[in-house]
Order: structure tokens, then sequence, then C-alpha cells
């Protein structure tokens, strides 16, 4: 059994919008929520109606093994309250340089969903969400429609390809 909601780790806001960010690649530290200094957030959490959101980091957090016992891929981060999660995977990538980012970013959305599936704890949830956020390319990317109808298809997660977080 994983626990996906590990007290010590859990991060709470409640301000308007906040920022999710991720530690420098290959450090070893989690992603973290930031509540200042919205030069380093990569993903913007638009939180209107100020709910408590609960911020989990995952990836360098929270193990999640395949069959073989090998560290299975992560997305870096949860959002939830009340009855409502959403996965989000954190790209700081320059589509001229690495094309492969969404397809990077949805395996290991897909990974994650499919661990946390298999727990009791994902019954708490009927809003089901993720989102590939990329620092580089902030808006929503039409290109991808199909993506996300198979994505949500496949999973029960609606797919959004964005950086800003909204209708919370």
């Amino acid at each position: 059994m994983t626990d996906f909601f590990p007290q010590e780790h859990i991060s709470i806001s409640n301000k308007r919008t906040f920022g999710l960010c991720d530690a420098t690649a290959n450090s070893g530290n989690p992603a973290f929520l930031a509540e200042d200094n919205g030069n380093d957030w990569i993903a913007v959490v638009h939180n209107d109606r100020q709910e408590k959101i609960s911020f989990v980091p995952i990836d360098n957090c929270i193990e999640l093994l395949r069959e073989d016992g090998k560290i299975d891929n992560r997305c870096d981060c949860c959002l939830f309250y009340n009855t409502t999660i959403i996965f989000v995977e954190l790209k700081q990538k320059n589509e001229k340089k690495d094309r492969n980012w969404i397809n990077k970013g949805e395996e290991q959305l897909r990974s994650t969903i499919f661990h946390f599936e298999q727990e009791e704890q994902s019954q708490a949830f009927n809003v089901k969400k993720a989102y590939i956020a990329n620092s580089c390319k902030p808006h929503f990317r039409k290109t991808q429609i199909g993506r996300m109808q198979k994505f949500f298809k496949e999973t029960g997660y609606s797919l959004r390809i964005e950086s800003h977080i909204k209708n919370l």
C-alpha cells in the first residue's frame, strides 16, 4: 500500500494565486508550493474561491515501484481539496530543444495515476484532473485535443497541457 498523502510532506495554501516549483534537475529534492517570487513558478494555481488546497510532492518523495521492484515514473506533485485531485507534471522545456516533453509528461502522469487508482484513497475523489505544465509554453495546446480525449477515455482524468491551473 502506498500512502499518497504523507502528513509530513503536505503543504496547504488558501491564497488566491500561488505557484508550483520544481527543484533543480537531478538534485533529488521534491517539487514545492510557493506563495512568493512568481518568477520561479512553473505552474500558476488560480484559487479564486480561496479554498484550502493541499499540495503533496510525489517525485523524490513517494516511492512507486514497478513489478520488477524498480522505481516507476512519477509526476512531480498533486493538489487536492474536497473531492478534487489534480496530478501535475512540471516541465521547463523549450520545444525546439526537446520535442518529447509532452510525451514524457503524459507517461509520468499515467504511471502515477495507475498507482494511485490501485489505492483505496482514490475512492475519495470524484473530480480527477491532470496537468502537464511547461513554463516555457504556458498556453493551452489546442493541437493536443485528441491526446487529451484519449487520456480521459483511458484514465478517467481530464488532461490539460498548460501552466495555469484554473477552475478549481
